[in-house]
């Protein structure tokens, strides 16, 4: 057995874990990185990029159907699986080996295989030992699934349906949160029929209900089916295809079923109770520095209970390694970070919804704003519909920013900036928005709330 001894060990090379690495090192730190697979995790090669460059294939299929629409001649052929394939798999071979270059720029050691904490606060991989003064647990999470139901054949989490190397006929989604929202856009755009059956009252249903109901409204123009608000009882399949089976009694049939309710904590079997961690149903319990109960150990990413965003992880990778460090950067409220979903159209927000901003302060302290795409010159220009909506307190600060509509999620950080500097719209109303963009529409919001609307009544 050999001790290798470094000032910081990292547990996990995910978004989270590379974070922290990346800062530690740039901070002076010696750092050994841990990963079993790949450095990049779960975000670079089986989620967020991969996802996302297949929503770009659909968005350009979509754009070739159209074409006409806009006076340019074009013939949508089909989807080639393998050429979509090919796309995919480039853009996150160029993100690795960037990634991996960067990495070895910083000094980082990284160390190839399954790490398991000890009670000595050291990382065993295999028959080697890995000593820090300082250990960072950042495992990352996996795909959930539902009791009796069993991931095989036609049944997918989604990693299994990035690697389909045909386009379904018929498909089911069971879950309507980000992931199966965005995956259902994939599949509609080529040329797939879809079916999502989510148990809650709503798709996105952890996004303000102007925001759900509008996406609804979008996926039901676009042919898109849905269930809610009935729960899931069973899954049934054969070499035809999957029939879903729900509470209720009702059925319905695909040729796969995604599996898409959530995610949750890699912490089994890590030697992270023996060695004094606390869990809470998996996910390892912090305090708001990200300290776990054990000296000199801290936790990040999607094992931290809250958002499971990979922006998030690079947040508190980086914070961590700072007060590992001796430096004091302030906690990030969940509040404060933007989510986005990037489906056709795209959902974006940060900060509260209206319904929870009542419950808090009280209906008579609350004042919103819904501007609508339709007044928003480039939004129309690029085909989109979709609302602006802009929570505030009476008199007070922006609390709360929502978007619906096609590349809005590149309009989230302004939101960002709002709520989190507590920014009212009567500060943000003198500042230009630039003129075509869809930018505007987020500025006839602030200006409205400012009580002096341009373009809005």
């Amino acid at each position: 057995m050999t001790t290798h001894t470094f000032d910081v060990v990292v547990l996990g090379g995910g978004s989270g874990g590379y974070a922290a690495a990346l800062r530690a090192a740039e901070l002076g730190k010696t750092v050994a990185l841990i990963e079993k697979d790949k450095v990049g995790g779960t975000c670079l090669h089986r989620g967020c990029i991969p996802t996302k460059a297949l929503l770009h294939a659909a968005e350009v299929a979509d754009h070739v159907r159209d074409a006409a629409d806009v006076g340019v001649g074009a013939t949508f052929e089909g989807i080639d699986p393998s050429g979509v394939t090919a796309y995919r798999e480039n853009i996150v071979a160029k993100k690795y080996k960037g990634l991996e270059g960067l990495v070895k720029a910083r000094g980082i050691t990284t160390v190839a295989g399954t790490g398991r904490l000890n009670a000595d606060r050291t990382v065993s991989v295999g028959d080697d030992v890995y000593a820090g003064t300082d250990v960072v647990l950042a495992t990352g999470s996996y795909s959930r699934t539902l009791p009796g139901l069993e991931i095989g054949g036609r049944i997918l989490t989604s990693e299994q349906a990035l690697a389909l190397d045909v386009v379904p006929e018929r498909v089911l989604v069971l879950g309507g949160g980000v992931i199966g929202v965005e995956f259902a856009s994939v599949w509609r755009s080529f040329g797939a029929e879809v079916t999502i059956i989510e148990a809650l009252p709503h798709l996105v249903p952890n996004e303000d209900e102007t925001l759900s109901k509008g996406l609804e409204r979008a996926f039901r123009r676009r042919g898109i089916q849905y269930s809610l608000g009935t729960r899931f009882q069973s899954a049934a399949q054969d070499d035809a295809g999957v029939t879903v089976t729900l509470e209720d009694g009702k059925t319905f049939t695909g040729d796969y079923l995604l599996v898409a309710v959530g995610r949750g904590p890699v912490t089994a079997d890590l030697g992270f109770e023996e060695a004094g961690i606390t869990l809470d149903r998996g996910f390892v319990t912090v305090d708001d520095e990200l300290r776990t109960g054990v000296p000199h150990v801290w936790a990040v990413g999607d094992i931290v209970p809250g958002l499971q965003l990979a922006h998030r992880g690079f947040l508190q990778g980086i914070a961590v390694a700072e007060r590992i460090a001796g430096l004091s950067p302030a906690p990030v409220p969940e509040s404060q970070i933007p989510k986005i979903t990037y489906s056709n159209p795209e959902v974006a927000s940060v900060g509260v919804s209206e319904a929870a901003a009542v419950d808090s302060h009280g209906a008579d302290a609350v004042v919103s704003y819904e501007y609508s795409l339709a007044g928003n010159g480039k939004s129309e220009i690029i085909g989109t519909t979709g609302v602006v909506k802009v929570v505030r307190l009476k008199d007070g600060p922006v609390i709360g920013v929502h978007l619906l509509g096609d590349r809005v999620g590149e309009l989230i950080t302004e939101g960002q900036f709002a709520v989190a500097w507590e920014a009212h719209p009567e500060d943000i109303a003198p500042l230009i928005h630039a003129h075509p963009t869809q930018s505007e529409a987020l500025g006839e919001a602030f200006l409205a709330l400012a009580g002096k609307p341009l373009h809005a009544l």
